[in-house]
């Protein structure tokens, strides 16, 4: 019997230290599990997280070039300016001095309603768009319709053009001579004359000529030359001077509009201006003179001067 306990003790001994092994094994033999448990956890999230950090970088990626055009149009949307027309302004000056792209034609284009259909009547006080980006057809379709519509009506522009010219160069050719001088004004009676005494004047005497014409009447230049001031002349209001090329100076006064610029060179019966009411006057005329030099005092006889030329006076 001792026997028989002394051997069943080591046997519980053996049985117990086995368990104990087996325990520490199976505990050890979890901790690599929930070691790799755990490893496989945090590669999981990981992978998620990537994920979710990858989602606001597309949507950046994506919001970017709608960011860049809403800058663009931004942008655009500043460098349109309102510009308030002043005493002697036109529309090519105004494109000029505002660095308009497309020049006058575009600024006309831009202002059509405000400005009306004759681009040369503008007066001070107008407001004009400076910048204005011009209205395009949203499709193809649209702007293959307007410019078929546009090759379908040119026939119809082209004689009108052709009947304006004809009528233009029928007007032009009676107020003509062929010694290439016109007169200022077509159609006109002439007013105050040359030389009139008058203490309303500073001189003493009328200076130059006036024909009697309505506010916007087209005044053209007499003969070939350069413009040599163009502006606001104090009591001659709107003033255009013009050296022509036989060496005598052209002045033109009271204009309500300026179609020329100093600089600028004429020919024959080139619209200079409109006629108007600015400066000292009673009403709307011409005021005209032909001068020695640039300057005022330096006056001739005009209708003398026109009628040494060939060109029919009165």
């Amino acid at each position: 019997m001792p026997a028989k306990g002394k051997h069943r003790r080591p046997k519980s001994q053996r049985f117990t230290r086995s368990i104990a092994v087996a325990g520490t094994g199976g505990a050890a033999l979890a901790l690599p599990l929930m070691g790799a448990t755990g490893a496989h956890a945090a590669t999981a999230q990981s992978v998620s997280e990537k994920a979710v950090q990858s989602l606001p970088v597309a949507q950046k990626a994506a919001a970017k070039p709608a960011e860049k055009t809403a800058k663009k149009d931004t942008a655009k949307a500043s460098t349109v300016r309102t510009y308030s027309v002043r005493v002697g302004d036109y529309l090519s000056k105004i494109a000029d001095e505002q660095n308009v792209a497309g020049g006058w034609k575009k600024l006309y284009a831009d202002n059509r309603e405000a400005v009306g259909d004759d681009p040369s009547l503008i007066h001070p006080g107008l407001k004009l768009s400076i910048g204005k980006k011009a209205t395009t057809s949203p499709t193809k379709t649209k702007s293959s319709a307007k410019s078929s519509s546009s090759k379908s009506s040119s026939p119809k522009a082209e004689k009108a053009e052709a009947k304006a010219s004809k009528s233009t160069a029928a007007t032009q050719s009676s107020d003509t001579s062929s010694s290439g001088y016109t007169l200022p004004v077509s159609g006109a009676t002439i007013g105050t004359g040359y030389r009139v005494a008058g203490a309303m004047w500073s001189s003493g005497y009328h200076t130059g000529v006036d024909f009697v014409v309505p506010t916007g009447t087209s005044l053209k230049a007499v003969a070939a030359g350069t413009v040599v001031s163009a502006g606001w002349g104090g009591a001659y209001g709107n003033q255009v001077v013009i050296k022509l090329n036989d060496g005598y100076y052209a002045q033109y006064a009271h204009l309500s509009q300026l179609s020329v610029s100093a600089g600028q060179t004429v020919t024959e019966g080139q619209q200079i201006g409109l006629s108007g009411a600015t400066g000292n006057v009673t009403g709307p005329h011409l005021h005209f003179e032909i001068r020695t030099t640039p300057d005022y005092g330096s006056d001739v006889d005009p209708v003398a001067y026109l009628r040494s030329k060939g060109v029919a006076v009165g």
